[in-house]
C-alpha cells in the first residue's frame, strides 16, 4: 500500500454503535470498541461517539474508550471533564452563528468542536478550530442529501478551509440504491473521493453520482500523498454504526489489505 492509500483511510471511520440502526446496548458498545482497539485497525479512530444523555450509563463501566465524540443531544452541555472527549458534535440552532456557538459552549483547548449544519447551507463564518458536520442520511429518504448539495457542501468546505465530519447513510463504500426507503445511499468512498477531487480543483459531484466501483478503486489508487494529507484534514471521520462492514468493504475492493 502506498504513503496516499494509507494517509487516505487511516483513522477514518468513528465508533456510531450506540446509534441506528444499529443501535447496540451500551455494554455491546463498549465491548465491541474495546475488542476493536485489541485488534488495532488502521481504518478506525477508536473513537467512541456517545449522547450527551447517555454519558451517565458510560461512566458506569469500567472499561473507558481511548477517545469520546460527545454527541449533544441534551439543552446544556453537560460536564465531561473525567472523560477522554476529544471531540463535541452539536447541531445549530436556527437564531445562532457557528461562531456564537463557539464563543458560547467555550470548550478547552484540547476538544475540538464540530457544529451540525444543512448540507445546502452556505460555509461562511466558521472560526479557526472549529468544524462543520453534515448528515449524509438517516431513517427516512428525505433525510438522504442530493448530489449537488452535498457536492456543494464539500466543494464550500475546500474552498473555504474547513474541515468537516460526515454522519449517517454511510453505511457502504460505494453509492448504491436501497430498495427499503427507494433512495441511493451515498458512499463513504464516493464522499472521500469528492474531497480529493474538490482539493484538485474539480467538481466533486461526478464523483459523489457515480456508482462504478473499477473507476471509484482507479481514482483512489491514483491519490497522490499531498492531496490524500490536504482531503483527510478536512474530512476529519465519519460515524459509522459497524465498525467492521467499511473495513470489510474496503478490503473487497481491493484498496487496503
Amino acid at each position: 500500500m502506498d504513503l496516499g492509500t494509507m494517509t487516505l483511510f487511516s483513522e477514518l471511520v468513528d465508533d456510531a454503535g450506540l446509534f441506528p440502526p444499529t443501535s447496540l446496548h451500551m455494554d455491546e458498545a463498549l465491548a465491541r470498541n474495546q475488542r476493536d482497539l485489541e485488534h488495532g485497525n488502521g481504518v478506525l479512530t477508536h473513537r467512541f461517539l456517545c449522547p450527551a444523555s447517555r454519558l451517565d450509563r458510560l461512566r458506569g463501566h469500567a472499561y473507558r474508550p481511548r477517545r469520546i465524540g460527545l454527541i449533544v443531544d441534551t439543552p446544556e452541555l453537560p460536564d465531561f471533564g473525567d472523560l477522554p472527549v476529544d471531540f463535541v458534535e452539536i447541531p445549530l440552532g436556527a437564531d445562532e452563528s457557528v461562531a456564537e456557538l463557539a464563543r458560547r459552549l467555550g470548550l478547552p483547548a484540547h476538544v475540538r468542536l464540530f457544529v451540525e449544519v444543512p448540507p445546502d447551507r452556505k460555509v461562511a463564518g466558521v472560526p479557526d478550530g472549529v468544524g462543520l458536520k453534515v448528515r449524509c442520511g438517516g431513517l427516512k429518504a428525505e433525510a438522504f442529501p442530493s448530489v449537488e448539495h452535498l457536492a456543494a457542501f464539500v466543494r464550500g468546505c475546500v474552498e473555504a478551509d474547513v474541515p468537516f465530519k460526515a454522519t449517517a447513510g454511510l453505511h457502504h463504500a460505494v453509492r448504491h440504491f436501497d430498495p427499503s426507503l427507494g433512495v441511493d445511499r451515498h458512499g463513504f468512498l464516493n464522499l472521500l473521493l469528492s474531497v480529493c477531487e474538490a482539493v484538485e480543483g474539480r467538481d466533486p459531484a461526478p464523483v459523489l453520482r457515480t456508482t462504478d466501483v473499477g473507476h471509484l478503486v482507479r481514482l483512489a489508487g491514483a491519490v497522490t500523498q499531498e492531496t490524500a494529507k490536504r482531503a483527510r484534514r478536512l474530512l476529519v471521520s465519519y460515524g459509522s454504526c459497524s465498525t467492521g462492514t467499511p473495513i470489510e468493504d474496503l478490503q473487497t475492493l481491493g484498496v487496503i489489505q
